[in-house]
């Protein structure tokens, strides 16, 4: 039986909210394979990807390699550009994954955060489109990352 406040907060709780905590727990998951993939040398990320590659050829779903791919671009990121993916970032790309609109501010990493999405989509070798309206970003951002 659910006390009184836990019913309350099942009732009164958004979608929104729900959908948030979902995010959250698949940053948590994301997190707990980052001591894994620190261990990684350079040369085994290509391993590594068509390790991921087999398992959705064999059937997996993107949702289920979400967290580990995730945490694959976060160390790439770190490694090669020095700029580690906030967990706010990795709530961003999990809502782009989703095929939703995530709203970002200036400065708050979106070229960045479009990298997660773009690596685990790609994962399906059907080809993947990241796209702006602003021609210089879309330059500068393709030869960056």
């Amino acid at each position: 039986m659910l006390s009184p406040l836990k019913l309350i907060r099942r009732i009164f709780t958004s979608d929104s909210e729900k959908e948030l905590n979902k995010f959250k727990y698949l940053a948590t998951k994301i997190n707990n394979y980052e001591n894994e993939i620190k261990k990684l040398k350079d040369d085994q990320f290509p391993t590594e990807t068509n390790k991921l590659k087999d398992r959705i050829k064999k059937g997996d779903t993107l949702d289920n390699l979400l967290p580990k791919s995730f945490a694959m671009v976060r160390e790439a990121a770190f490694r090669v550009l020095n700029e580690r993916h906030f967990d706010v970032q990795l709530l961003g790309g999990i809502v782009l994954h989703e095929n939703r609109i995530a709203e970002m501010k200036t400065g708050e990493g979106k070229t960045l955060v479009s990298t997660l999405p773009g690596y685990l989509n790609s994962l399906e070798e059907k080809g993947v489109h990241i796209v702006t309206v602003n021609d210089y970003l879309a330059k500068r951002d393709s030869e960056w990352m």
